[in-house]
């Protein structure tokens, strides 16, 4: 699990599915904002692959994704999926390995929320809902640390700077989810399309999550449609 040193201080340095999570989180109500499942769901797969990436671990070009080192990270939220991969007998392309690690997206949103509570960030409490289903709120503790955030996201759309790394990666999965559409009004949106649509042509992977979701949500769509 990475931190940085500040002084005599060690700070958590937030995995991609756990900053997913803190833009996901209603700041007042510590609950969720709703958003397709299929996008979030896909969106949490591509998160632990471009930690990966930035790990070092795997590497992508357009027809495959490959292992560049087996050795794992020590990281709980990203191990498990590079065992997969490393362990597979045949080399897949980028898609084929977003779709796979989808299937254990709700793996990953409870560790990254675990990992929020572990590090005082967000404080788990369980509710009920009309007194009787069992709910969870996850009030926020630290919110310097979510507003750090968004202040990134907010800062690369409406600037023309070239983003770093992790900024780049954080905006292909907000925009594959649906944050940006809670985040942003729709005058903001509009302004920012084009620039959303740059930052996320920067990244292999962000592209292939985006082009992933978009084909299965357009797949979904199709069968709903009734036939005649």
């Amino acid at each position: 699990m990475p931190f940085v040193f500040l002084g005599r201080k060690a700070v958590h340095m937030l995995r991609f599915a756990e900053e997913i999570m803190l833009l996901l989180l209603d700041d007042k109500g510590g609950r969720f904002i709703d958003v397709p499942t299929v996008s979030l769901e896909h969106a949490l797969a591509g998160s632990v692959l471009m930690d990966l990436a930035l790990e070092r671990r795997i590497d992508t070009d357009p027809e495959r994704l490959f292992v560049i080192d087996p050795t794992p990270t020590g990281d709980d939220l990203l191990d498990t999926t590079l065992t997969r991969i490393v362990e597979s007998a045949e080399t897949r392309d980028c898609a084929h390995w977003i779709k796979a690690s989808a299937v254990h997206a709700g793996e990953i949103r409870e560790r990254a929320l675990a990992r929020l509570v572990e590090h005082g960030i967000l404080r788990r409490e369980e509710d009920r809902f009309m007194w009787v289903f069992p709910t969870r709120r996850y009030p926020i503790i630290d919110d310097k640390t979510v507003r750090e955030v968004k202040l990134r996201i907010m800062g690369v759309l409406f600037s023309d700077e070239i983003p770093d790394a992790r900024d780049i990666i954080i905006i292909s999965l907000s925009d594959v989810c649906g944050i940006l559409e809670r985040l942003l009004s729709s005058q903001e949106l509009k302004a920012t399309a084009q620039r959303v649509d740059q930052v996320r042509k920067m990244d292999l992977i962000g592209r292939e999550i985006s082009e992933t979701v978009w084909d299965i949500e357009s797949s979904l769509a199709v069968a709903m449609v009734p036939m005649h």
